[in-house]
This record gives C-alpha cells, structure tokens and sequence, in this order.
C-alpha cells in the first residue's frame, strides 16, 4: 500500500516510520524543510526510544521519503494520513485550520488524477470533522465523496516515551469509515498488527480520543483527590489505590461505564458529600469530587427537561427503585423526577414490581412518608393500568419485563428511556428516545 502522511510532528514521525517498517511505500509531507532533511538523512526529527532506528533502515531501503511536494505525495498514494496540528485556541476549542488546509490540497490533485484515494484523519478532532473535510475535497476537485474518493477516522493512541510499543501493542485500532470501501483499504494497512481491529462510524472514532483522554485526566485529578485526603490523615495513598486497583469488577471495570441516568441509592450519595463535607472540615480543596453531586443533578434536570419537551401530561413510570431488582427507593434520582413532574401538574401514575406498598417499612416506608407521601396514589398494580392512563412513558430502571413492555407498543406511545434498558430499536413502533444516546 503507498501512504502519504500529511504532518512530520510526533504522530506523523512515529506513522511513518512504522508503516514504512511493515513495508508499506510511504511518503512523509511537511512544510519544514528541516524535518524533510533530517528524515532523508535517516534521521528521527523528534525524541523518541527506537525511532531513529527505524527510520535509518526504512529510508535506506527506500520505503520511507520525505518532502513538500504535496502534490507529487498524493498522486503516487493510495491513502493519506493526515497528522496535523491541532493546537488550542483561546477559548478551549481546537484550530483545524490545518486539517482543512489539506483537504483543499488533496482536493487539488484529485481535480487532475482519477484513482480512488482515501483520506484518514489521524489527528485528535472534533466529530463533524471528517465529514467538512470530505465536503471541502469534493468542492474542489469536483469529485464525488464515496464513489471517487473514500474518508475514515483513525485516532493514534501513542504514548511519548513508549510509542512505538504502543504502535504494535494496542488495545484496539479503531476505524471510523465513510463506507466498507475506504474502511477496508485502511484495514489493510494494519493487517500485519496484532491489535482489535474495530470498525465503527465516524463520529465515535472521532469522539473516542476524547473520552480516552478525559478519562484519563479525571484518573489523574482523582487520584490526587484521594492522595490529598489521605496525607492529612496519615494514610499511605500508594498502599490504599494499590488495593482499590485490586478491584476488576467495580473499580477498573467497564461496570459504571454506560451512559444512562443518575446515581442513587444508600451509598453513592450519602459517601460522595460525607468526603466533600470531611474535606471542608479540614481546609482540603477537592474540585473533582465536589462537582460530582452538582453534575448529577443537573444529569437529573436533562431528563426532567426531555419529558417536559414532549408536552405531554399523561406519564407513566416505570420503574422508581434506584436500580432494577430492588425496592431501595431513598436517594432514588427517579423520585426528584416525579416530585418535578407532579409539581408541574402532571398526571402520574407509577409501576414497580419490586416497590409493594403493602410491604415497605423501616427506611423506604420512611422515605415514602418524607419525600413524595402521596405514593400511594400514584402506584398501580399492573403495567396494563400504566398504559391504558399514558401518553408518554418514562423507563426509570432495567427491570427486564419492561423491555418485553416496549417491544410491543403501538405508535401512540412515547418513550423516553432512562437506562438504555433495549440494546436493539430496530423493530419498535413506539417513538423512542433515549437520555443520552
């Protein structure tokens, strides 16, 4: 496969030389003629464990080029990957300025050259990105996207000091592909890697950097957090977070990580201000862990919004326990949801399987009592009642009944579905929408 790489910085340096060493023909394109030189030299540009080795030998057999003439890169490649900067601008937000820049010059050259190419955007960008840049091609050379020329997503996921490690030894190599055409021609290029190949849409491609490295800034943040508290008790933090890392079903885990509604229960709530409140007490700023409660409500006021959309005053909910398979109702986010609705004038009625008011006592029936007393007239005994009363229907836990619920609605029904309790709407006849997907 011939390969044009667009930007000789870090990604575009480590993409060459490695593509170039699995034999791939590859043509490195920057504006600096410093770097061109260094590269032709056989030379590494930057600081980087194994680079320079690699580079010496794919230059010396001719695998790897480098130079300015984007022109000459593009007409003799199969594919670009296109490593630009993407510095930050004032506001946070990101100039792709370079990114569009080679866009307009590949649309140049495909303008006079009638092969099929494919550009991939390595670089870390925004969703929509691909798609403005496939337009601004297609403008320009006057070719059509997906026919004459093809587009993917295809993040790097390189660490400075281990990248090329990383290169071959990737949890995952994602391509986000316009079509099954451009998304194979890419696929061929990793097809001596030994990586997941995950081909996927555009825009979670694109997306996934982003929550790849929040994430790991958030680990970050947390676990100076928790080192913080830890010093002003005496606590050995390394000793503590050695044992919590211990922990593959909850803690490093992909359990809390599914977009879906808010937190609730006994502990999570209760455990996330007693920390924050013992904090305070001891003069310790813990910005991460403060935002948690506040970042939930509001997650909470997002879904009360969606239902109010819709403008319908019939709802039923289903589901009022924090979570499927309990009748744990304090500090349930589905109770603020309905005390909302209520408020607001709403006719609500409420189904639960798990929820028996004949049976609660102690802490729930107190609950009850504290918090929305008029329960009792709000519950039904059968889901047949919630939908013979309801316009719209407010999916509030995964109690698996309620999916065989969904799947044999009519049209008339809304959905609002707090918990992605369906992994398929393919076949669904009600209006369905989900919180956060």
């Amino acid at each position: 496969m011939r390969i044009a790489v667009f930007g000789l910085g870090y990604v575009g340096c480590v993409s060459a030389a490695c593509f170039s060493s699995e034999g791939h023909e590859v043509i490195g394109v920057d504006v600096s003629q410093e770097k061109i030189d260094i590269i032709s030299s056989g030379k590494s540009p930057i600081v980087e464990p194994g680079l320079d080795e690699k580079i010496r030998v794919a230059v010396s057999s001719k695998k790897l080029a480098a130079t300015s003439d984007y022109k000459k890169a593009v007409a003799k490649s199969d594919i670009s990957l296109v490593c630009v900067g993407t510095p930050s601008q004032k506001s946070g937000g990101v100039t792709l300025d370079y990114i569009f820049k080679v866009a307009e010059q590949i649309g140049e050259v495909l303008k006079k050259t009638n092969h099929y190419h494919v550009f991939v955007i390595r670089s870390t960008v925004p969703p929509g990105t691909l798609e403005k840049s496939l337009q601004i091609i297609s403008n320009i050379s006057g070719k059509k996207i997906g026919k004459d020329f093809g587009g993917c997503s295809n993040p790097e996921f390189l660490r400075e000091g281990s990248a090329i490690k990383d290169f071959y030894n990737s949890p995952f190599t994602i391509i986000g592909e316009l079509d099954s055409r451009s998304g194979d021609a890419l696929a061929e290029i990793y097809k001596s890697i030994d990586a997941p190949l995950v081909r996927s849409s555009v825009k979670v491609a694109e997306m996934i950097k982003y929550a790849n490295n929040v994430f790991h800034a958030v680990k970050v943040i947390f676990g100076n957090e928790i080192g913080t508290v830890c010093k002003k008790f005496g606590i050995d933090s390394h000793e503590l977070m050695d044992i919590f890392c211990m922990d593959k079903k909850l803690n490093l885990s992909s359990i809390y990580l599914k977009p879906g509604f808010a937190f609730g229960g006994s502990c999570l709530p209760k455990d996330v201000r007693a920390l924050s409140q013992l904090a305070k007490m001891n003069d310790l700023e813990l910005p991460l862990v403060n935002s948690l409660m506040r970042s939930n409500k509001d997650h909470i006021h997002r879904a009360i919004e969606m239902v109010l959309s819709y403008g319908k005053k019939r709802i039923g909910v289903l589901g009022i326990s924090f979570k499927a398979e309990t009748d744990d109702l304090r500090e349930s986010p589905m109770v603020e949801v309905v005390e909302t609705l209520i408020g607001k004038g709403y006719d609500i009625r409420i189904y639960d399987r798990n929820v028996h008011l004949a049976k609660l006592f102690g802490a729930n029936k107190e609950y009850i009592n504290k918090k929305i007393p008029h329960i009792s007239n709000l519950m039904v005994e059968n889901i047949g009642d919630i939908l013979e009363h309801s316009e719209l229907l407010i999916i509030g836990n995964k109690n698996k009944e309620f999916e065989n619920t969904i799947n044999h609605l009519d049209s008339k029904f809304i959905v609002i579905d707090f918990v992605r309790i369906l992994k398929t709407i393919d076949n669904l006849r009600a209006k369905y929408e989900g919180l956060c997907w």
